[in-house]
């Protein structure tokens, strides 16, 4: 566990400060973060102020993800013509991470083609954190794209009292795949309308607490019909809680206008590792690791040339990490300490796949 963590419980009964979150308090390219997922309808996302005392700490984690944020270059060839070097200064993003900010479900329901593997791309400099574009799979084929009203999620730094507006908009043509197009239009108001400590189970921080009123609308062409199609998007309010060189919020509340009434619809935060990962049955091809145990180095069998990968070690910490080099790739963990380890793998196309090891 971190140092700003063992300093919360070395001098717990100290007064709080006000902190300023800034650049380095974001995950960016080659970051993980672990962020545990819980339900409890009745939580108090609502209370703040300042040097207010937040108290989650009876959180019980259902599952855990492991967010993984890969750099422009980790990404396919397409994803490196778009957002990468060449591209236009404002489009040169700087990572790219699984996102459910487009309605997969829905538009697979309207839609009779594959859609999968979303991402989002961000550029995060000194000043602001941007939402420039997406990619998703469509029928086996990657197809990255960009908005073409840049979004800012976050105005940097982030002082209490900062209040913020920002828009997006996105149109997607699916042609030739498809006769068909996407558009999302959102609309942004942030509030940091509170300071102080924040405590779950993870721990003890000074934070900062911002609040995001997103409006969205989504619409979607069919070509066979000749109409557009308006996707229910409830107006959705997201509470954060941030702290300093956490690259996550410690904690997020989702919340969406259902029926008339604001409802608890995702609460994450972030977590030491559990054995809770969700997804891993969801994975798209088999890596073959051996040997296993192993002292000095692994070999892992079955991926692609041009993939990434990460080591994970028991914590979420990412050990080690780049690109395939060959379909037989061999890797030296002579000086990891021992322990278990995971891998995890992301093809050029989006899919992957993770296996274990024991290091003796």
């Amino acid at each position: 566990m971190r140092f700003a963590l063992l300093l919360a419980l070395l001098f717990s009964g100290m007064t709080y400060g006000q902190i300023q979150v800034t650049q380095s308090d974001f995950a960016d390219g080659d970051d993980t973060v672990r962020m545990s997922i819980a339900t409890d309808p009745a939580i108090d996302y609502a209370s703040t102020g300042t040097n207010y005392t937040w108290d989650f700490s009876g959180l019980v984690a259902d599952e855990q993800v492991l967010k993984s944020f890969y750099t422009i270059d980790q990404g396919s060839a397409l994803m490196g013509f778009i957002f990468g070097i060449f591209a236009p200064t404002v489009y040169q993003g700087t990572n790219f991470t699984e996102t459910d900010a487009i309605p997969l479900d829905q538009l697979g329901g309207f839609l009779p083609i594959s859609i999968s593997n979303m991402n989002i791309v961000s550029k995060i400099d000194a000043s602001e954190v941007n939402s420039l574009g997406y990619s998703m799979v469509v029928e086996g084929t990657e197809i990255p794209f960009k908005s073409d009203t840049i979004e800012t999620r976050y105005e940097l730094p982030i002082d209490y009292g900062n209040v913020y507006t920002s828009n997006g908009y996105t149109n997607l043509d699916l042609n030739p795949i498809q006769d068909a197009a996407w558009i999302q239009y959102r609309d942004r108001s942030s509030n940091v309308d509170g300071w102080g400590s924040i405590t779950t189970p993870y721990g003890t921080f000074d934070a900062l607490r911002i609040r995001h009123d997103i409006t969205e609308v989504d619409s979607l062409y069919i070509g066979t019909f000749g109409t557009w199609i308006e996707l229910p998007i409830p107006p959705s309010v997201i509470y954060e809680w941030w702290a300093n060189g956490e690259l996550e919020p410690i904690l997020r509340i989702t919340t969406s206008d259902i029926l008339g009434a604001m409802t608890v619809t995702k609460i994450e935060y972030k977590d030491i590792y559990l054995g809770l990962d969700a997804g891993i049955e969801e994975q798209t091809f088999t890596i073959g690791v051996y040997p296993n145990p192993t002292q000095d180095v692994i070999t892992l069998d079955g991926v692609n040339k041009g993939a990434s990968f990460a080591i994970i070690d028991a914590n979420g910490k990412t050990i080690d990490s780049g690109v395939i080099s060959t379909s037989t790739h061999i890797l030296n963990v002579h000086d990891f300490p021992t322990g278990r380890y995971n891998v995890i793998i992301r093809s050029e196309n989006g899919e992957w796949g993770t296996t274990n090891f024991v290091k003796q």
